[in-house]
């Protein structure tokens, strides 16, 4: 179940240096380190509701590569059913305190408005739809020839509120989908899809299991005013994941007080606190991906 904390947000300005290229047979913005650095790994990132082509995504996916040092791959893995940030508008409105009139008359059209944009996505977007695309396109990354092959780099996942999930059940290494990696001798062991991963905000979690499952490392950047989760689950997450999973794997929970669901992404630029509160995550990704990619 999403909240519309997940719907709602900024668009941001500025403007997006990377490229687009079709990977695997997917849409996907690639971001790269400054000329003549060697990229420390390659983050892939499994986006929030607004997709693949949301700027403040694309802006994120820039600055993972030009401060962390990164290859960073924003892949389109709602197939084109993104949300499109003109829907923040509406979701906005809804939210917005009014007048009975406004309450009475517009706020129920501007709710069927949003319905009818939000079924589509919600049904081409679902678990058991998308998770095979991602999975596929990061079994191709580990195993395919250049001119995208991976080398020799170790991969970390990055995902937000929709895409939060997605870290999670990949952090989970099903064995199922372990792969040889390209280049490797064909009697070598299979390896996970990733290394490591990490999630602002995460959504639609099937708690307690799918936080228990959590095997490769995962780091998680939340605040304790998020529509998603309760102050008790978030909690309850940093025990699962940082005492009872331990055995498990290296992870991490970090709370940042007065931080609202989407803070990651789609903060107010000009809210001090909030920027605040991204600039934290943002610094936490790169300084979990350096820790397990480099």
């Amino acid at each position: 179940m999403s909240c519309t904390d997940c719907f709602s947000g900024h668009v941001h300005s500025d403007t997006p240096k990377g490229t687009t290229y079709i990977i695997h047979g997917v849409l996907t913005y690639v971001a790269s380190p400054a000329e003549g650095v060697q990229p420390k790994g390659l983050v892939v990132i499994v986006s929030d509701a607004f997709g693949w082509d949301f700027v403040n995504t694309r802006l994120l996916a820039d600055r993972y590569a030009a401060k962390g040092g990164f290859l960073v791959y924003l892949p389109d893995f709602m197939r084109g059913y993104a949300l499109k940030p003109a829907s923040m508008e509406t979701t906005e409105k809804i939210k917005a305190p009014a007048n009975w009139f406004t309450t009475i008359v517009y706020k129920p059209i501007w709710l069927v408005q949003s319905m009818i944009t939000l079924l589509p996505w919600v049904l081409h977007t679902r678990a058991g739809v998308t998770t095979p695309i991602i999975t596929t396109f990061l079994a191709a990354i580990r195993t395919d020839l250049p001119p995208f092959a991976t080398n020799n780099l170790k991969i970390g996942v990055a995902g937000f509120c929709w895409g939060g999930r997605h870290a999670f059940l990949l952090s989970a290494n099903d064995p199922k989908t372990h792969v040889v990696r390209y280049g490797s001798h064909p009697s070598a062991a299979k390896q996970p899809l990733i290394d490591c991963a990490f999630t602002a905000h995460p959504s639609m979690l099937k708690l307690p299991s799918e936080v228990e499952n959590a095997e490769l490392p995962i780091s998680m950047c939340v605040g304790d005013v998020d529509m998603m989760l309760t102050r008790e689950q978030i909690l309850k997450i940093k025990e699962m994941l940082e005492v009872k999973n331990k055995k498990k794997g290296d992870h991490e929970v970090v709370i940042i007080p007065g931080a609202k669901h989407g803070f990651a992404v789609r903060m107010d630029p000009e809210d001090a606190f909030m920027v605040e509160c991204s600039v934290k995550a943002e610094e936490q990704a790169i300084k979990w991906f350096t820790k397990w990619l480099a």
